[in-house]
């Protein structure tokens, strides 16, 4: 049945996650924000596994393994609740089904309201249509959701033609598919001085008959998308999979005569993958405003989930982040290391990506020193209020300092004023002064072999 187009559209958003004793912590909850949902944390303690369960509680299937609980579990449960696109919110709540090995989900299509796109860390891809992932019980051969594998994104599958083919057709064509991929390509573009601009198609081997995409690269060559930067790779990756869930999804709305959905909810993990920091500070805005440039319209609705280790993914939500609809859930290892805490924080906005380094996000003690030095500067730091520190102490560890830190390094400018104050250190203890004088010594030197010895006078 068609939608009434007078009726109100919800946005289509994850709202709530319930998991009990699954996962790496016995209890974890998470109350989403409708626009941007950051979650931090170190390696191995959750957060592809939290992807993971999103996706499945919005399509009913996984993208990846099914998330099984240990046996240990009591009663391992996963309860869920999104909009949907009549009024109220759909709940759910699944609890694992161990002889079967399943957890139990309802009949029928999931009723999220728009697109779910899922980019794994590992270049896969996931996608599932409110209008083609549609099934009742007399529809089991229609698929729950479509997935691709990093090469079934670039080479195609039984589901779609693939990166590669569908782009050439696109551009020959020169159609609406073509200019909507240039238009998402330019708007998750690095920055104005690189954009993602498509090239012409080329033949690369005597052998291969296909004619392939390519990038025009700003220093003057067209270079195919096979050999792209795996930073690009992913990105035009994601660019060419918005496009044609896209336009299928249009394609398919129209034979059921149903309103196409304008909002879409993306799950990524690692979003900064293979980025460079400049691009990394861009990826986040460019992905909340996509769907607009996709679609030509504006209000357009995007819910962004992300997994991140990049501070710079953190420092450049800072400008737009607003608490009633962004949210920043942390994943941390405690008490004493022996359980999993995740928790939502007030987001604050720190200034540099330095001070984001220090935050509760990643916990370090300085905005990125190498671990040495970081330890020298604590050996040093407690060496500063200690006023009984002898002075050949005092001046080992400047000699130390001096290998490590450069003229005009913050803690080395306070470590020379308060050695100056206690009478440690002498003039020559500056990085860049002992240096020259070192020099100086060796010109001196060299200066004195050079010099030729004087003659004794001859007698006469």
């Amino acid at each position: 049945m068609a939608r009434d187009p007078a009726a109100p559209l919800a946005q289509a958003m994850l709202e709530f996650l319930n998991l009990q004793d699954v996962g790496p912590s016995p209890h974890m909850e998470m109350t989403l924000a409708r626009r941007l949902n950051l979650i931090t944390g170190d390696n191995g303690l959750g957060k592809s596994f939290l992807l993971d369960v999103a996706w499945w509680a919005l399509t009913r299937s996984w993208a990846r393994q099914p998330v099984r609980p240990t046996p240990a579990a009591h009663a391992p449960e996963i309860t869920s609740r999104y909009t949907k696109a009549s009024p109220g919110p759909f709940s759910s709540s699944s609890t694992f089904d161990r002889k079967r090995e399943k957890w139990p989900v309802p009949p029928g299509r999931p009723p999220i309201a728009g697109l779910v796109l899922y980019a794994q860390v590992d270049g896969g891809f996931s996608v599932w249509d409110p209008a083609r992932n549609y099934w009742k019980k007399e529809d089991k051969d229609r698929p729950a959701a479509f997935s691709f594998t990093a090469n079934e994104i670039w080479e195609g599958n039984a589901l779609c033609e693939g990166l590669i083919r569908d782009w050439a057709s696109w551009q020959r064509e020169d159609g609406s598919a073509f200019a909507e991929l240039r238009r998402v390509l330019d708007a998750l573009s690095p920055g104005e001085e690189e954009p993602l601009r498509p090239g012409n198609l080329v033949k690369i081997s005597v052998d291969d008959p296909k004619r392939y995409p390519t990038l025009a690269m700003p220093y003057g060559q067209d270079v195919p998308v096979i050999h792209a930067s795996a930073g690009m790779r992913r990105i035009i990756a994601l660019a060419y999979l918005l496009v044609w869930a896209w336009h299928e999804h249009l394609a398919a709305a129209a034979l059921l005569g149903d309103e196409p959905a304008t909002e879409v909810i993306f799950l990524v993990d690692e979003i900064e993958a293979h980025l460079h920091p400049k691009w990394q500070l861009r990826i986040v805005p460019a992905l909340l405003a996509v769907m607009d440039k996709l679609t030509g319209k504006h209000g357009s609705r995007v819910q962004l989930i992300t997994a991140t280790h990049s501070p710079l993914v953190l420092a450049s939500a800072e400008p737009d982040f607003d608490a009633g609809k962004d949210a920043w859930f942390d994943m941390d290892l405690e008490p004493q290391g022996k359980q999993v805490i995740l928790r939502k924080r007030e987001f604050a906005r720190l200034g540099t990506a330095g001070r984001w380094l220090t935050s509760e996000a990643f916990d370090l003690r300085s905005e990125g020193r190498a671990p040495q030095i970081e330890a020298l500067l604590e050996e040093a730091s407690h060496a500063l209020g200690d006023e009984r520190l002898p002075a050949t102490a005092a001046r080992k560890l400047d000699r130390r300092l001096r290998e490590v830190l450069g003229d005009t390094d913050p803690f080395w400018i306070r470590w020379r004023f308060v050695g100056d104050q206690r009478g440690w250190l002498s003039e020559a203890s500056s990085p860049v002064k002992a240096t020259k004088k070192a020099k100086t010594k060796t010109k001196t030197k060299e200066k004195t072999k050079a010099k030729p010895a004087k003659k004794a006078p001859r007698r006469r």
